[in-house]
């Protein structure tokens, strides 16, 4: 056999003996792609994603997509190969597996966490469309979860209305915190309330929880600190004026907040927030309007280009990464608050696109 022949050949077997090997080579990675983007204004599984009752609402048209991020499974074993063109492929990325699930997080757990953002994620995007629409809401304060072994299980439970704590009216979630730690541990604190049950049959028949009882429950030490606890976390629950629905399975995490909210805004407003135009965008949102950051903006940003987008509506701390790559044809929009994606997509229907905020600028 002519040497050529021999070294191509041996080169050959060398290279398959490694990809072979590749491909058993389990490595602790993890990979995010593009995930589908679903338009708030549309419908999704046969079903319109934003339903609103007892409420006008107002023909829309154009698009306000919220986007995704597809990951892999916390089970899923990466071979070296799949690192390899995941690292290599432009429209993937490959972060160590702890980045998408930290201290060994299962499955189950990624999936309940995810869903638990995505429900509070809804409640915050009604709650900030309502108030840019200046439409009142009424809120109050609950006890979100009761810790198990804790003072608070089993007197205290999730849905029940907090009035007030030794006496003072609480308005926020931290007002019952600061009240509790002015105590020592070991000391009683007094709850009034108003127990789930009768809260949740109050909101049915569209009235204001009454009839309140007092709970009082002797605090311990928290494990880290000195604090004195009772093993409860304060949250707020909404009471809408009208029925606002989000439909959409299979979808996880807070990001979608700023989209629903600007959905939400589209329907209940005359006229036409985009004029049109098939504008995506991403972001959490609080109460308040106020846009946080997200994970995976570059994926989303390709995702959005893919469907159709041309305009793409970017949490400010989002900025300098998503400018880094910005796909061909698509315009970043740079906002800090629900206000400011609602002022952009007046510019934006009306043609003044110079007007716009960018990344990277201002």
């Amino acid at each position: 056999m002519p040497r050529r022949t021999a070294t191509m050949l041996a080169s050959t077997l060398i290279f398959v003996a490694l990809l072979c090997a590749g491909v058993f080579i389990t490595v602790p990675y993890s990979e995010m792609s593009p995930g589908p983007t679903v338009n708030t204004l549309g419908a999704a599984g046969g079903e319109p994603v934003l339903q609103i009752s007892g409420r006008k609402t107002y023909p829309t048209t154009g698009h306000l997509n919220m986007t995704t991020v597809r990951v892999t499974g916390a089970d899923y074993k990466m071979n070296l190969v799949e690192a390899v063109y995941g690292w290599l492929a432009h429209d993937n990325v490959v972060v160590p597996h702890d980045t998408l699930y930290p201290g060994g997080k299962t499955e189950e757990q990624s999936t309940q966490e995810n869903a638990e953002e995505f429900t509070q994620s809804q409640e915050s995007a009604k709650v900030a469309a309502l108030q840019q629409l200046r439409v009142p809401v009424k809120t109050r304060v609950v006890v979100s979860t009761v810790v198990k072994d804790t003072p608070a299980e089993n007197r205290l439970h999730a849905g029940d209305v907090i009035r007030a704590v030794d006496g003072t009216a609480v308005k926020e979630p931290a007002d019952v915190a600061k009240l509790v730690v002015k105590h020592k541990p070991g000391q009683s604190v007094v709850f009034t309330i108003v127990p789930a049950k009768d809260a949740a049959a109050a909101e049915k028949a569209g009235k204001e929880p009454s009839g309140t009882e007092k709970v009082t429950i002797t605090t311990v030490k928290a494990d880290k600190d000195n604090r004195a606890i009772v093993g409860i976390q304060a949250g707020t629950d909404h009471t809408f004026p009208f029925g606002i629905d989000i439909n959409l399975a299979d979808v996880g995490g807070p990001s979608a907040g700023l989209m629903f909210a600007l959905g939400i805004v589209d329907k209940l407003t005359p006229g036409d927030l985009t004029g049109g135009k098939f504008v995506a965008g991403t972001g959490t949102i609080d109460d308040k309007g106020k846009v946080g950051p997200i994970g995976g903006i570059e994926m989303k940003l390709v995702g959005a280009r893919n469907a159709g987008a041309e305009y793409f509506l970017t949490p400010s701390e989002n900025c300098a990464a998503a400018a880094s790559d910005i796909p061909k044809g698509l315009t970043l929009v740079k906002v800090n608050t629900i206000d400011d994606a609602a002022k952009s997509l007046e510019k934006i229907r009306s043609g003044d696109t110079a007007g716009l905020v960018g990344c990277g600028k201002g």
